[in-house]
């Protein structure tokens, strides 16, 4: 496993934009596949983007395609999310996750979540 730590999240307006930064500890961080994912109180964790291991396969939720872009910057052990026009309805708690790909990702390791309220 690796210790993921995000950061970046906060308050922004509608139409503005944030970028997420997450930070992996370990040697071994380009032999993850990487995620992002989102979630609200009440409602399950929902995939926002997924990246593989060496950053050249991607994959978006249909919500924020065009919006998001996922990035990874392996030599510095670090996952990103830019978000653009934001939307009130991409509030959530922020995670990001690593993971191994064995017919699709098993993620097994969390950070600690980063909080984003985008505003009307």
């Amino acid at each position: 496993q690796v210790q993921l730590a995000e950061s970046g999240g906060g308050l922004v307006q509608a139409g503005g934009s944030l970028r997420l930064s997450c930070a992996a500890s370990g040697r071994t961080f380009s032999s993850y596949g990487m995620g992002w994912f989102r979630q609200t109180p009440g409602k399950e964790r929902d995939v926002v983007a997924t990246i593989s291991g060496s950053g050249a396969s991607t994959y978006y939720a249909d919500s924020v395609k065009g919006r998001f872009t996922i990035s990874r910057d392996n030599a510095k052990n670090t996952l990103f999310l830019q978000m653009n026009s934001l939307k009130p309805e991409d509030s959530a708690v922020y995670y990001c996750a690593a993971g191994k790909y064995n017919s699709g990702y098993v993620w097994d390791s969390w950070g600690q979540g980063t909080q984003v309220t985008v505003s009307s």
